[in-house]
């Protein structure tokens, strides 16, 4: 068994089997730079050398009913996040236009909460209008929306629709116990039986083993998820999570690599908890990891990284910004 071996058969088509995977976690730590060599010439194949870039507005925060313990916007969490109802259709046309300005080509409208009552949806009808109108593909994070809401914000223009797994179906029950897994395949289901572009990824570094990493990727592709978000845990004060270390950027690019050999023709986004695990000296490191897409600008209660800086990574790197 090779690492080019396996690396030419997921170019070939073939998927790695459980032995290759597990050769491609244990591989020895100095022959990381190598790993992530094949991750991105398998990006490279199948996206070229485009990046895609998006950006998010936290359109409707904190007093979330779910316990997720990794999130700041959990009612039942001691955190100190925002709070405030679903902005205004022109406060989101203004932010969608910066992000355009930017570099952004998707905007998403991000809301706190699992189920959406009649006001938001109206609100949300209005506001993915006006990210059309702002000339970006407007996508939305609202929680968990049924076939008939789906297309009725799909009539009004929604083409993305974001719906995180987070993690795998094992280890979810320690992470959230106010529902079930069930419910958010389901809601993936949904979005993609409804023709929309899903994104669904997870959250690394919340305690899950490396078994829990392979099986969401192995969900994910799956159940046919175009777009895969890859965040990083930023422990947040407040939350049950706040004492849990950061991951290694050694490991997080890891992870990147990984799901790059599982999932190769996914889009591969890396987003929340870039700049707590890579710092502004060693974000340009994923750009030759197998990721392919970055969410620019600020997260939903914390900071991001420089959007500039950001372009800056991506030329130097002989890559340019997609056009999705």
């Amino acid at each position: 068994m090779s690492l080019k071996a396996i690396s030419r058969a997921v170019l070939d088509g073939r998927a790695p089997s459980d032995s290759e995977i597990r050769y491609l976690i244990d591989l020895e730590p100095e022959r990381l730079p190598e790993l992530l060599g094949h991750a991105h010439r398998i990006r490279e194949a199948r996206f070229g050398n485009a990046v895609g870039l998006c950006a998010i507005i936290n359109a409707k925060s904190g007093t979330c009913s779910e316990d997720c313990a990794f999130c700041a916007q959990s009612g039942h969490h001691r955190a100190n996040s925002p709070a405030h109802p679903l902005l205004d259709a022109g406060t989101i046309a203004e932010a969608a236009a910066r992000a355009g300005e930017a570099g952004a080509s998707r905007f998403g409208i991000v809301a706190s909460g699992k189920l959406v009552g009649g006001g938001d949806l109206d609100g949300f009808e209005r506001g993915v209008r006006a990210v059309a109108a702002a000339g970006l593909i407007p996508d939305l994070s609202p929680g968990i929306l049924d076939r008939a809401q789906l297309a009725r914000l799909k009539a009004a223009g929604l083409r993305g629709y974001h719906h995180n797994l987070e993690t795998s179906a094992t280890h979810f029950p320690k992470m959230c116990t106010t529902h079930a897994y069930a419910e958010d395949v389901d809601a993936v289901r949904a979005g993609l039986d409804a023709g929309l572009y899903v994104c669904s990824g997870g959250i690394f570094g919340i305690g899950e083993t490396w078994d829990d990493r392979v099986e969401l990727a192995l969900l994910l592709g799956e159940l046919g998820v175009p777009s895969v978000p890859i965040n990083f845990l930023t422990p947040i004060p407040g939350t049950p999570l706040e004492d849990r270390a950061p991951l290694s950027p050694e490991e997080a690019l890891r992870i990147v690599a990984l799901y790059r050999f599982l999932l190769p023709d996914r889009q591969l986004r890396v987003c929340g908890g870039r700049p707590t695990v890579f710092g502004a000296a060693r974000k340009a490191e994923l750009l030759g990891a197998g990721a392919s897409g970055l969410m620019i600008g600020d997260y939903l209660t914390t900071r991001g990284t420089d959007a500039a800086s950001d372009l800056d990574d991506i030329r130097r790197a002989g890559q340019v910004p997609a056009k999705e």
